[in-house]
């Protein structure tokens, strides 16, 4: 089976394109030849042409330029005729608005995968629904229940993400006292971490909001905030660090900026954060369990799908730095607790490997694909 693979963007931002190299490295395996389309040059195009992959960059330009939007629908068109594709994958929300089309003058059938939550509200959600597909691949069951409201009703499968455990293996990392060391962190006291791009809601916010309750019980407490400015919103590092000086934190939480080691970062915590706001998924949740981390996520969205609350993991409300600020102590309060539930997170972090992802994907694809015929 050949599968052309329409993706937006060539640069590693976020879980879908997280998911989307795993996918590629991970399935060459397969009994699937993959072909990609991507609208920028970027490092994605030179890594997935480094594993072997015929891989095509088409510029798209705007939604609002149409005679850019047909040129680049005529171009992936071309090219799944050419490479003999028996179906054209959109990556993202926007690229089935190329895809979709591509597939009608390709004669393929096309399916897309939605990564965000969809909503009525959103004109970007409601347009790609309308294109022509023979289904979707929704990243979690409230992202799929959130997409069967919107029409035409389209076949929705569920296809979890994975997380590159083969990096985050407690076996291969250092100790947590050594990192600490090699990174220039604080050796004394618990260390709360919490990853993600500098987004309003991804809830760093909460968890500075929340340590000033900590620092009360637990003094030689420290926290990090690992991850960069995000396009859409530059100045939200700006309001953390304006927090944390109204706080009068800024000996307590410790902002990296980018990291690209994240599984030495994460390996350096005690207890790990997921502050986001109906988070669609979360892979992050998940290589914090696979290396053993008392973890805490908000009690909405996909991380309810990853874990049960006081059973691998705690989960906490969206915004509420009070609660969030329990469940931490909850686990600095109970030592015992927290190692019992380290130990069911890492067991249910490898539910969700790489491989295991590759083989759920294609399934879901065929039998997706098979249904249409």
């Amino acid at each position: 089976m050949k599968i052309l693979i329409v993706m937006t963007i060539a640069e590693q931002k976020g879980g879908a394109e997280l998911a989307l190299q795993h996918l590629i490295q991970y399935g060459r395996n397969v009994s699937v030849e993959w072909i990609t389309v991507f609208f920028e040059d970027g490092p994605m195009v030179s890594q997935f042409q480094a594993f072997g992959i015929k891989t095509y960059v088409v510029p798209s330009g705007r939604l609002r330029e149409p005679h850019r939007l047909i040129a680049t629908v005529a171009q992936i068109a071309t090219i799944a005729r050419q490479n003999n594709a028996d179906l054209i994958f959109s990556w993202m929300t926007k690229a089935q608005i190329y895809g979709g089309l591509a597939a009608v003058f390709a004669q393929t059938p096309s399916l897309w995968y939605q990564w965000g939550m969809p909503s009525h509200n959103s004109l970007l959600d409601r347009v790609a629904t309308l294109m022509p597909t023979v289904g979707i691949l929704a990243c979690s069951q409230i992202t799929a229940q959130a997409q069967k409201q919107l029409h035409p009703l389209r076949p929705v499968q569920v296809v979890y993400p994975s997380a590159e455990l083969e990096k985050f293996d407690l076996k291969l990392l250092p100790t947590p006292d050594k990192i600490r060391h090699q990174l220039g962190l604080p050796h004394k006291g618990a260390l709360i971490g919490i990853v993600g791009r500098l987004q309003h809601w991804k809830g760093m916010h909460t968890l500075v909001e929340a340590m000033p309750q900590i620092l009360q019980r637990y003094p030689d407490t420290h926290c990090v905030l690992i991850g960069g400015k995000h396009d859409l919103e530059p100045e939200y590092g700006e309001f953390l660090e304006r927090q944390i000086q109204a706080f009068g934190l800024e000996r307590t939480v410790i902002m990296t900026g980018f990291q690209s080691n994240i599984p030495e970062w994460m390996q350096a915590i005690d207890i790990f954060v997921h502050a986001s706001d109906n988070e669609p998924f979360g892979i992050v949740i998940i290589e914090a369990m696979a290396l053993a981390k008392p973890t805490i996520a908000g009690n909405q969205g996909g991380p309810t799908e990853i874990i049960t609350d006081g059973i691998n993991g705690l989960l906490s409300p969206y915004g509420d730095a009070n609660a969030l600020a329990q469940a931490i102590l909850r686990y600095l309060d109970n030592p015992e607790f927290a190692q019992r539930l380290s130990q069911a997170a890492y067991t249910r972090a490898m539910d969700f490997s790489t491989q295991q992802y590759v083989q759920n994907f294609t399934d879901a694809v065929q039998k997706l694909s098979l249904a249409s015929v």
